[in-house]
């Protein structure tokens, strides 16, 4: 009876684990989309969120590039145009030379200060004078409009008589 019972135990253990297999095989693809749908629903808005983050930086890249580009291109054009710096340099550097000559041909050609006697006087004599007060400020003021005003009668009579 031992045969027996060792191959009704060993058949009990073999059929409880094809049993127990058959359960697992047929509820796994349940339980498996189960975890995919789980999975899904936990990642995908953190997904989305990160394409559109991408999405955004890329937009922002291809700006950059852009820029990046249309700078290199400033830069060539400006490395194009040392020839002609050069030469604007080399006609700032003449007119300078061209403006300091000038310069002294006239002050070789300016007439000599006539040093009259009131000049030469007036060089050496310091008077210091008091403040100047409103009240003389204001009699200067008077004093030179009314010369103004004898100025203009005078031009505009003689204007009238020719």
């Amino acid at each position: 009876m031992s045969a027996d019972s060792d191959l009704d135990i060993k058949v009990k253990k073999s059929t409880e684990r094809i049993s127990e297999n058959m359960h697992i095989v047929a509820n796994e693809p349940s339980l498996a989309f189960y975890r995919l749908q789980e999975h899904v629903r936990k990642a995908l808005n953190p997904m989305v969120d990160r394409k559109m983050e991408v999405q955004k930086l890329h937009t922002e890249l291809v700006g950059r590039i852009y820029d990046m580009e249309y700078a290199i291109s400033a830069v060539k054009s400006i490395e194009e145009m040392e020839k002609t710096y050069k030469s604007i340099q080399d006609n700032l550097k003449s007119c300078i030379f061209l403006r300091q000559q000038l310069k002294y041909e006239e002050s070789r050609k300016k007439k000599p200060e006539t040093n009259s006697m009131y000049k030469r006087l007036s060089a050496h004599i310091t008077i210091d004078l008091p403040e100047i007060t409103s009240d003389m400020a204001d009699v200067m003021r008077e004093t030179a409009n009314r010369v103004e005003h004898i100025i203009s009668k005078s031009t505009h009579t003689n204007s009238n008589n020719q």
